[in-house]
């Protein structure tokens, strides 16, 4: 069978149309959720052509069999601004490439194997216990796990495992030595150091898998009841768990053949071969998760700590996740469970305040809070095999065409955003759609001869003139938030 490349779903399915103006559909932005609010790219500051380019970033890395599918989500301001999934989320039947008489293509809500990104829910689990003072990210990790009282790994604190500064080699196979869950927590207590606790950044699994041991010992639960329980019920994420049930499995995407440890194709069970004997549940990998799931957590992070009224964390603990913990002697950074400004996936999103982490089955999350803007990537790029080339210039270059979307966000386009806005009925008049439009007109002739502090003056115009607006019921609430928002964003962009 011939190569496919098949955008199943678009964006727009799932987006809902804006609000017309009325009385009753009309409210105001105090009213609002702090959810994800219905749009298009043009209502998020986006440029909709930019975001299209990832489609061919897509299907060129399916052409090239970097992976069989993908589902990509693109966020900013709090709006999905592209949603779309492709080619197949189970295509072969072993890692001779024989294909199923049945593909199952891919969908916008296919559960994935996100891999290390579980890493970054077991360290905001700990931030949690943290909170409520169950621990000091200083505390020695011997004050929870006794085999740690002996040598070098004293020295170790809480803040070591979060920081990946611990010491620790960066992997052992602990498939092929453990029989358990708890022969395999056994191996890594003992585990050799390699280096001093502090003394440099090893990204190492066995880090998160030590500090899932610390977070059982604390609550009395195992790591996925905690999870569950403090941060996937409470924010709705309903596809985010650890050991899918196999009635979920159609809806999985298939990682990889595995007959070297007797386990044939991995659908519906977690890939890591860790993981795996840990009973699928692990603090470096074993999640499984929807691109939206994931959305509504990084969303979240980007509402310092809250979604829909549900608050996971503290404002200031937020910012802490957020902060390089790193010392100035390493040349890396790393927050309490993020990485941080990593150009090598994150690419022209990467700030030193950008979110981020990657996972082994082709998974990645990137969070500008700066620019508000969000892009997930999940592939199935081990299926069949893990001998593949590797995804990390597809995830660049969805990021890359992310920012261009916001780069090239003008006042041409708002206008244009104007005239959809004006279709959809958020006016009550022509007249007031005229003055807005001739406003949009003056910053874009500044923007053209680059004359910023102008374009900043004639866009603060243009807000005083909606705001005249919507106090005299000539544009809707709805619109007025977002034209404002993307006021604020261009203003922003020439200051």
């Amino acid at each position: 069978m011939a190569k496919r490349w098949i955008p199943m779903v678009t964006g727009s399915v799932f987006l809902l149309p804006l609000l017309f103006f009325n009385a009753e559909t009309s409210h105001a932005f105090s009213d609002r959720s702090d959810g994800f609010q219905p749009g298009s790219p043009g209502s998020a500051g986006m440029v909709e052509q930019k975001l299209n380019n990832i489609d061919d970033v897509i299907k060129e890395g399916i052409d090239d069999q970097v992976m069989p599918g993908a589902v990509v989500l693109t966020t900013k301001n709090g709006v999905i601004a592209k949603e779309d999934a492709y080619g197949e989320a189970a295509k072969y039947l072993d890692d001779d490439f024989t294909e199923m008489d049945d593909p199952v293509a891919m969908q916008a809500d296919t559960i994935f194997d996100v891999a290390s990104i579980t890493k970054v829910f077991t360290a905001i689990s700990a931030m949690q216990l943290y909170e409520d003072g169950e621990f000091d990210l200083d505390d020695p990790v011997a004050n929870y796990i006794p085999e740690f009282t002996k040598g070098d790994k004293s020295e170790i604190t809480i803040r070591h495992l979060i920081t990946h500064t611990s010491g620790f080699e960066d992997w052992v196979p602990l498939y092929m030595e453990a029989d358990s869950r708890e022969e395999a927590y056994d191996i890594v207590f003992s585990a050799e150091l390699t280096r001093e606790p502090g003394s440099d950044y090893v990204y190492s699994d066995l880090n998160m898998i030590t500090l899932a041991a610390v977070i059982e010992h604390i609550t009395g639960e195992r790591l996925d009841e905690y999870i569950e329980k403090n941060i996937t019920e409470p924010l709705g994420m309903d596809d985010t768990m650890f050991n899918p049930p196999e009635s979920m499995k159609d809806r999985t995407a298939a990682t990889e053949y595995q007959p070297e440890v007797d386990r044939g194709l991995v659908w519906g069970e977690v890939h890591d071969e860790n993981a795996w004997v840990m009973d699928g549940v692990s603090g470096h990998a074993g999640l499984f998760s929807t691109a939206r799931d994931l959305a509504v957590f990084g969303q979240m992070f980007l509402n310092e700590g809250e979604y829909e009224g549900e608050r996971i964390l503290q404002a200031d603990t937020v910012k802490k996740i957020g902060t390089d913990q790193l010392p100035d002697s390493l040349d890396d950074s790393h927050g309490l469970g993020w990485e941080l400004d990593q150009a090598w996936y994150m690419g022209d999103l990467s700030e030193p305040e950008t979110m981020g982490h990657t996972g082994f089955t082709g998974t990645s999350m990137v969070i500008n809070p700066n620019e508000q803007t969000m892009a997930i990537v999940l592939t199935n790029r081990v299926h069949p095999t893990r001998d593949g080339a590797s995804p990390n210039d597809i995830r660049e270059s969805v990021a890359d065409q992310t920012a261009a979307a916001i780069d090239a966000w003008d006042a041409s386009y708002m206008a244009s955003l104007v005239e959809d806005l004006d279709e959809d009925g958020e006016f009550a008049k022509d007249e007031a759609v005229h003055a807005l439009q001739t406003h949009l007109t003056a910053v874009h002739h500044y923007e053209d001869q680059e004359e910023a502090a102008k374009v900043i003056r004639h866009t603060e115009g243009f807000q005083d003139l909606m705001a005249e607006q919507k106090n005299n019921a000539e544009i809707s609430q709805e619109a007025f938030h977002i034209l404002n928002t993307q006021a604020e964003d261009l203003i922003e962009k020439w200051e």
